[in-house]
């Protein structure tokens, strides 16, 4: 079986394993970018760091997660994940949820202008 990868202008995705209700990805972050701010109408995620520090925006909390640490994010809840070190974040993404498409993702700012509108949903890609 071949694992599904992506690129990004933030860095790249695996996706290890997906089943009805759950898919784990490997996110690798480049030093110095983040992904959108964004959030899920269907699923929620719990990030493990096993590689760098993150910057983690969750609604009105932004805080730091490091290696063998991790955070939760509820559904509906705005997020954002940062790599504010100097070499690549790794986590280790674990989304649950009744549906988990990528067109379950509502942007509301992002760096590489993915989003013509600030609170438009953009469903073409990952993060």
């Amino acid at each position: 079986m071949e694992l599904e990868r992506g690129e990004r202008p933030w860095g790249t995705y695996t996706v290890l394993e997906e089943n009805r209700n759950y898919k784990i990805k490997r996110i690798e972050v480049k030093p110095g970018q983040r992904l959108s701010l964004q959030m899920h109408h269907h699923r929620s995620e719990h990030w493990i760091v096993v590689s760098g520090t993150a910057r983690v925006t969750c609604g009105d909390d932004e805080y730091t997660v490091n290696v063998n640490e991790s955070t939760f994010i509820p559904i509906g809840r705005n997020h954002r994940l940062e790599n504010p070190g100097k070499i690549p974040l790794v986590i280790i993404e674990v989304q649950s949820g009744e549906y988990l498409g990528e067109d379950d993702i509502v942007r509301f700012d992002d760096d590489y202008h993915r989003c013509e509108t600030p609170a438009a949903s953009c469903a073409d890609e990952e993060g």
